[in-house]
């Protein structure tokens, strides 16, 4: 929660600090210079988020862009004190707005060197205050502490400071905790405004019981109670923000002035001439929860969404992945307009390819290994136990089988042999049984399958096997397929040279492997002649 954390170091390291008790709001003075170079970066990152950047080039920009040109002053309001100081006090507040020169180094921070950055603020203004004013209102707590998230991290939801302290509240790792938010592998719950609001006005809450007092509050948020309380002590008990001011950590005097300078700006905004941006994030939501493990593109995929927008919605899952369960599951965030196709299609996503193969496709923040996952699968749900109208048998998995074979032998589909048996991948061993449910009215059909040869099964599907050798024109013969058994010392490329016309990649795709480590003696390949 530490956005500004570094700020007021820049600002105040040309004063001459005052060693007097009291120091009342209009004696403080702004330095001469203001070396605000970090914050501006900060400020300046906000323009590089995906929704920010897609929003500007759809709109037709160029009208703000040109009220943006710093070197042409004469376009760019700036008042007197008194008209500043009537405003703020024009501000129907809960909180005190005090006003000063270090006020309004920041009221100038805000309307003249980063307007792009309070345009973009101000349209994403409407999908987050909501968030926020529910929450505080909920709490009893001053809707005016919406503007908090703005000088903590620009409403930039992944914002990440020095310190460590991540998400549009800006929270610290053993603050999140200790406030309900968790952090690990897969989920970072500081990033979901939602869950991180909650967590804040909790906090914000409890500092109140502790000073009464909103300017100590903020204050206490930025730097922790025992800062201020310290900067009481050596005030000789005073209690008054302005009072204890030169006894606070210098990262958090220029705090209180930041959020009194975000207050008139948001407020005042159209009498600087800055415009609100439009942003395209979706103001109308609903949350569904996933109690299956599910990866993002096989979200986008089935239902038409982009990944990118999940992840800008769904920002707490650091891995794309919702790692659902049905004892523990997770929220998936969606526009209103695809929540009912999700629900449609609810069964469908989790089986939909495999998410190790969407953690690569769409590159992951950091793409997920096939060492993520148990051996109880987390892709698919627990092993089947029964299937209505039908009736379980097993199939002892021979040398040189796959689940394309398999699905084939017993007319069922490779997604059911998965899902009736837990499995995560296409990956299969011999030795291994697999429970295949067929119709009753079958069943002393498919019963037969476990004990007979390969070729027989081959040809009961109508497929035969021909005995392949490694000659150029073995690859030639007539018919759509042959079959290739593995041997010692094999691989995808030199399988491929055998049969030319055909390529390792062609070899994999046709038998369903996506992991040519897969490749074991014995297995057997079917291959795609070419006549």
């Amino acid at each position: 929660m530490r956005f500004l954390l570094f700020i007021p170091a820049f600002i105040f390291s040309f004063y001459t600090y005052a060693t007097n008790d009291s120091i009342p709001p209009h004696s403080l003075t702004g330095p001469d210079t203001v070396e605000l170079a970090d914050f501006y970066s900060d400020l300046d990152s906000l323009l590089q988020l995906w929704y920010v950047k897609t929003s500007i080039k759809n709109s037709d920009y160029s009208f703000v862009v040109d009220s943006f040109d710093e070197e042409a002053d004469t376009i760019i309001p700036t008042f007197s004190d008194s008209v500043y100081e009537t405003r703020l006090k024009a501000i129907n507040s809960y909180i005190p707005l005090d006003y000063n020169d270090v006020v309004r180094r920041f009221i100038e921070l805000y309307t003249v060197k980063r307007r792009k950055q309070v345009a973009v603020m101000l349209g994403l203004s409407d999908y987050y205050f909501p968030i926020f004013e529910k929450e505080l209102d909920k709490a009893g707590l001053p809707l005016e502490l919406k503007y908090m998230p703005v000088i903590e991290s620009a409403l930039n939801p992944i914002a990440r400071s020095r310190a460590g302290a991540v998400g549009i509240w800006q929270f610290i790792y053993p603050t999140a905790r200790l406030y309900g938010l968790k952090v690990n592998s897969y989920i970072d719950e500081r990033r979901d405004p939602y869950l991180a609001t909650k967590a804040a006005t909790k906090m914000l809450k409890e500092l109140y019981n502790m000073y009464g007092d909103w300017l100590l509050v903020i204050a206490a948020y930025n730097c922790g109670p025992g800062n201020v309380n310290k900067a009481i002590r050596r005030a000789h008990g005073k209690r008054n923000y302005w009072e204890i001011y030169y006894y606070l950590p210098r990262e958090t005097r220029g705090y209180v002035p930041a959020f009194i300078a975000a207050s008139y700006v948001f407020r005042y905004a159209k009498d600087h001439k800055i415009p609100k941006l439009k942003v395209d994030l979706p103001t109308v939501t609903d949350t569904i929860m996933v109690d299956q493990y599910v990866h993002f593109g096989q979200i986008s995929e089935l239902l038409g969404i982009s990944v990118q927008a999940l992840r800008e919605l769904n920002l707490q899952y650091r891995r794309d992945i919702i790692p659902g369960t049905k004892s523990h599951p997770y929220p998936l965030r969606l526009p209103v307009s695809f929540v009912s196709k999700y629900v449609e299609l609810e069964d469908t996503i989790p089986h939909y390819k495999d998410s190790v193969f969407f953690a690569y496709k769409y590159g992951s923040r950091e793409p997920v290994s096939r060492k993520h996952y148990s051996r109880k699968s987390y892709y698919y749900d627990e092993p089947v136990k029964s299937v209505k109208g039908r009736k379980k048998l097993y199939y002892t998995v021979k040398p040189g089988d796959n689940l394309g074979f398999i699905s084939k032998w017993y007319n069922v589909s490779i997604r059911d042999i998965k899902r009736w048996n837990g499995l995560y991948s296409n990956r299969i061993k011999a030795g291994q049984k697999l429970a295949i449910f067929v119709p009753k009215s079958k069943y002393s059909k498919y019963k037969k399958i476990n004990s007979m040869s390969f070729a027989a099964k081959q040809k009961m599907i109508g497929e035969t096997v021909t005995s392949v050798s490694t000659s150029k024109s073995s690859g030639r013969q007539k018919g759509k397929y042959v079959y290739y058994k593995v041997k010692k010392g094999d691989n995808f490329w030199t399988i491929a040279k055998k049969f030319p016309g055909v390529s390792n990649y062609d070899i994999m795709k046709l038998n369903g492997i996506k992991d040519e480590r897969s490749l074991k003696p014995g297995q057997v390949l079917k291959i795609k002649k070419l006549d």
